[in-house]
């Protein structure tokens, strides 16, 4: 997938819709990534301590990650800032997710906002991984956002691969901003 950034990759995704709104939220987080079995993985630009729905009430997302992480769901996260305070200190009271559930990757550079969950569901739009992006804002609260989600198998690998890319730091050698990352992969 090296140097897939310069290509188009054209794809034809089977049941794909096309969701805004509250109903980003609704199927991204609570249908599909609420139910992971095994993996998820996140890539954003901003990191925040964002909430979701659990029933009635809404839960700190890293709450709901360690109750995932329990039942043997891990997480891979790329952002581009260091995640909110607000985030990295509620981070540190879930030693499930500090010890190795939940992987978080830095790079300034990042700017998709995609999840993937299980590797057959995904979802790739505007949207940060907050509240006012995917999170339960209120109607009148959350950002503008729009996105497309699919389970067609061939495209979720397409966002798998570049996601993996990524990850291992296929972008970083030819970084032009590789002076000012705080973490570079290689």
């Amino acid at each position: 997938m090296k140097g897939m950034n310069a290509e188009t990759v054209e794809a034809n995704v089977e049941g794909a819709q096309l969701l805004t709104g509250t109903d980003l939220h609704r199927v991204v987080i609570e249908e599909h990534l609420l139910n992971a079995d095994s993996q998820v993985w996140i890539a954003t630009a901003d990191l925040k301590d964002m909430h979701v729905r659990i029933g009635r009430r809404f839960k700190p997302i890293l709450e709901t990650f360690d109750g995932m992480a329990e039942r043997g769901v891990s997480f891979r996260i790329v952002h581009s800032t260091l995640p909110s305070r607000y985030f990295r200190r509620t981070l540190e009271g879930f030693p499930r997710l500090t010890g190795g559930a939940l992987e978080l990757q830095v790079c300034p550079r990042s700017h998709w906002k995609i999840v993937i969950v299980d590797g057959n569901f995904a979802y790739c739009g505007s949207a940060n991984f907050t509240g006012a992006g995917l999170g339960a804002k209120s109607v009148n609260k959350r950002n503008l956002e729009v996105g497309t989600v699919s389970s067609d198998p061939a495209w979720v690998q397409q966002l798998e691969a570049l996601f993996d890319s990524f990850w291992i730091g296929e972008y970083c050698d030819d970084c032009r901003l590789r002076d000012i990352c705080p973490d570079p992969i290689r």
